[in-house]
């Protein structure tokens, strides 16, 4: 295995049980519209607006399931239509990352943190890993094939058994190396 698929990663939110349930309703749960490229993950039919100081994302899509503790990520160019700093952090990691209100149809949460410029990464499976020689939480660069070639550095390799091998960047890294939609062919040419 050479190469991988490079997707754009729009912006968008992971919610708790708890703020599903408040902003969707005593009960409700995530729904499904559609199946994402990592194993168990989708697509929800649930939107929410994302409120900060200057300006508000209206309809930002949610991704399910549920997760421990609520997130949105977002791009660099979303920080500062909303008026907040960009803070670039590891999906999952939402310590020191600023806060940001969420609108939907049956309420409002405020998060203490949690809104962030998501690091650049790549999933792969254990035996991925190794055949590449890498390993979890390792820094590499990648290089993507498109018209407009670029090396992205900085990239934080997450190896899981349930994964599926993938790179994610988010909406203003697609544009600036013109990732079409569909994605684009990318390779890791350094590891660090």
């Amino acid at each position: 295995m050479s190469s991988f698929i490079v997707e754009v990663s729009a912006r968008h939110a992971h919610l708790c049980q708890k703020d599903v349930e408040t902003l969707f309703g005593p009960g409700a749960k995530l729904t499904v519209n559609r199946m994402l490229s990592q194993p168990g993950e989708f697509l929800s039919n649930e939107k929410v607006d994302v409120v900060g100081p200057k300006n508000t994302l209206k309809g930002v899509s949610v991704l399910g399931p549920e997760r421990p503790v609520s997130q949105v990520e977002v791009s660099t160019t979303d920080t500062f239509a909303l008026g907040v700093p960009a803070v670039v952090k590891e999906s999952g990691n939402v310590e020191g990352s600023p806060g940001i209100k969420l609108v939907g149809p049956s309420g409002t949460v405020e998060l203490a943190c949690g809104l962030m410029v998501a690091k650049r990464h790549v999933h792969m499976t254990p035996e991925q890993a190794a055949e590449l020689g890498v390993q979890d939480k390792q820094i590499v660069s990648v290089a993507v094939d498109t018209d407009r070639p670029v090396i992205f550095g900085g990239v934080v390799v997450r190896v899981k058994s349930t994964y599926a091998m993938a790179m994610h960047v988010d909406t203003d890294e697609a544009n600036a190396a013109s990732i079409p939609r569909a994605g684009a062919q990318g390779k890791i040419t350094e590891n660090r």
